[in-house]
């Protein structure tokens, strides 16, 4: 069981560090995406091992970006409809968890807010992704 739980995990670090190579252009070509991922990475991960630490000192500055983002040009070969809506939805969630922060939620529904948050985020990535394969 041990065995096959190790092959698990190396199959999804694998697959993780693969996506992080491919969308490094993407953050190459768009800064305040590059920007917010920081953030995003540095706050998500430790949230997987139950720190919320991070996104509890961080979300104001974590909206800050999406603010940045949202108000960015959008690099002429990921710019459209899909891209604009998720980034519209990046922004309003992360006002939400912030506000959530604020109210002191419960970290079960910080939790689930930061997640969706790092939903719509890999969406934007991926819509990203599509877009250049065809470019």
């Amino acid at each position: 069981m041990q065995k096959i739980k190790y092959l698990f995990v190396c199959l999804l670090t694998t697959m993780a560090f693969s996506q992080t190579v491919k969308a490094q252009s993407k953050f190459d070509k768009w800064p305040e995406l590059k920007s917010f991922h920081t953030v995003m990475s540095q706050t998500f991960h430790p949230s997987e091992d139950g720190n919320l630490e991070p996104i509890k000192t961080r979300s104001a500055e974590m909206a800050a970006k999406v603010d940045t983002l949202s108000k960015s040009n959008i690099p002429i070969e990921f710019d459209n409809k899909d891209v604009r809506a998720a980034i519209s939805k990046l922004a309003i969630d992360s006002k939400k968890l912030h506000e959530l922060i604020l109210a002191k939620g419960t970290d079960i529904a910080i939790k689930k807010a930061l997640i969706d948050l790092h939903d719509t985020f890999h969406l934007i990535v991926e819509k990203c992704s599509k877009n250049e394969e065809h470019h």
